[in-house]
């Protein structure tokens, strides 16, 4: 039964035209996200407008931002508005990104429109597990993703926030509310943000320097260049190293190597030095030397010195490979751990302990043993077996404290007996087998030479990952019969190398050497 109520002649109901300013924030934890959004409302609020927030958390770590949406509008009348509780494609005015590849996100979300977003996002880099999985270079492509935000959005400001944000002793939300006080896109003064930042009352002076920066910034040079190759960048060789040994390092370099290779030189024996001794830095420039001579034999410098510069780079790679030695000595440094500190933002009476996930197996423990003992027990399988049931365990393990911190330590002080190791004899073997091979075919096919050179990139990290990249190496490895008659054997070469590059497992790979077999 329906009931008819007389209603009032009152006219036509028209429903409000006034839109609320859309405000979206992609940020990941520890960025300041949240902070942001409630900066941004805060402000709103005490301009005497309306303001809601609401936030739609990421997957993961690194496989999604979180998205902050505020949605703004000024008070009439007493009367509440109803916002959105999610961004609409098409339809938000501001996005702040906190990450280049975020800022990619939201035009690939619709987010970005060409005839109403302006865009704010920082150009550094946090690399997704995605990017950080594959054996090769898994970057994405930052120019890429300049070029979509530049036709995607009506305006944008884009620069590294990020490390604004760090000179400054901040976080990157205070960057980010800088630039966005500095875009106009919100119709609130300058001192109004500031306010809001002094209304917070923790870290106000370091967020102010931020803050200014940043609007100084977007306000002179709103954006920077990308590049898809990042830039090299090689320390200056001083005149002097400030010690005998090092010094002498250093006059070799000059006085015995073209200028091509002396950037990559002194970065290699800067690293081996670190990595073992002074000893062994002079040991590197004394093979790369016997590397050049024959170089220079065989038209090196009509190449330019192709295969001494990379010599100069991948030998050096190769004699600091990653041992169990190497890992303990990296974790109980103490500039890791002033480095993990400044990172979390600890302050000087807090206590900050880390946790280390290792998997240790028998193999790395024999690799550090002495060589004739460590082949002693590899020759004993039954042997090798139950020691391994009993060390190849996950642990987690608390560098800070004093048990776990001793013991990686004295595992770390085991470098002077590095050279004797069994690991050190066979990463010595491997070494010189593939300088053999490369240096036999500079006569020949210099091209090649220097790809095969090359092939030691594939080979990295200890334990399970190093195997692995041993596999591809040789694998890459065993096409070289083939090739080495061939004009194009080099191009062939480099082909193979990327396929091995491209997935964890080689099924690129499997497919390149089945069609270099058919050559």
């Amino acid at each position: 039964m329906n009931e008819n109520v007389p209603v009032a002649n009152t006219g036509p109901i028209r429903l409000s035209t006034d839109k609320p300013i859309g405000i979206a924030i992609l940020a990941m934890g520890g960025q300041g996200g949240g902070v942001l959004a409630d900066w941004i409302v805060g402000l709103a609020e005490a301009e005497g407008w309306m303001a809601q927030t609401t936030s739609v958390p990421g997957v993961a770590q690194r496989t999604g931002a979180t998205i902050y949406y505020l949605e703004l509008l000024p008070a009439r009348d007493g009367l509440k508005p109803i916002f959105a509780l999610m961004p609409t494609p098409g339809d938000v005015d501001i996005v702040l990104a906190a990450e280049l590849m975020e800022a990619g996100r939201s035009v690939l979300r619709g987010l970005v429109t060409p005839d109403r977003t302006t865009l704010i996002a920082s150009t550094h880099r946090s690399f997704a597990v995605g990017e950080k999985e594959k054996p090769g270079d898994g970057i994405g492509n930052p120019a890429v993703v300049v070029d979509a935000t530049d036709f995607a959005a009506k305006r944008t400001i884009a620069f590294d926030m990020e490390t604004l944000a760090l000179k400054n002793g901040s976080v990157i939300s205070a960057s980010m509310f800088g630039a966005l006080a500095a875009s106009g896109a919100l119709p609130f003064s300058k001192q109004a943000f500031e306010a809001m930042i002094r209304a917070g009352g923790k870290g106000i002076e370091p967020s102010l320097r931020a803050f200014n920066a940043a609007f100084e910034r977007a306000t002179g040079k709103p954006n920077d260049v990308v590049s898809a190759t990042p830039h090299k960048h090689f320390d200056t060789m001083p005149d002097t190293a400030g010690h005998p040994d090092l010094d002498r390092i250093v006059h070799r370099i000059r006085a015995e190597f073209p200028e091509e290779a002396q950037p990559l030189l002194y970065a290699g024996a800067k690293k081996l030095t670190d990595f073992q001794d002074p000893r062994y830095g002079d040991e590197y420039l004394t093979r790369v030397a016997a590397l050049h001579a024959l170089d220079r034999q065989n038209g090196g410098a009509g190449k330019g010195f192709a295969f001494t510069v990379q010599a100069a780079k991948y030998v050096a790679v190769a004699m600091a490979y990653d041992d169990v030695i190497r890992v303990a000595d990296l974790k109980v440094r103490a500039s890791r751990f002033d480095r993990v500190r400044k990172e979390v933002g600890a302050k000087a009476d807090q206590i900050v302990y880390m946790t280390e996930y290792m998997h240790p197996r028998m193999e790395e423990v024999c690799g550090t043993l002495p060589k004739r003992l460590g082949l002693w027990i590899e020759n004993r399988p039954s042997l090798f077996a139950r020691l391994d049931r009993i060390v190849n365990k996950g642990r987690r393990v608390k560098t800070g404290t004093l048990l776990w911190f001793l013991s990686l330590y004295a595992v770390s002080a085991l470098r002077g007996t590095r050279r004797g190791t069994l690991r050190h004899s066979r990463e010595t073997d491997h070494r010189e087998a593939w300088l053999s091979a490369a240096s036999g075919l500079l006569a020949s096919n210099y091209d090649l030479a220097v790809e095969v050179l090359n092939n030691r990139r594939l080979v990295k990290g200890y334990s399970d990952t190093h195997a692995r990249g041993l596999s591809k190496f040789d694998r890459v490895m065993s096409a070289l019969p083939t090739l080495a008659q061939r004009e194009d054997g080099a191009a062939w070469m480099k082909r193979l190398r990327q396929a091995a590059l491209l997935d964890e497992n080689g099924i690129a790979l499997d497919g390149a050497l089945k069609t270099v077999g058919t050559l």
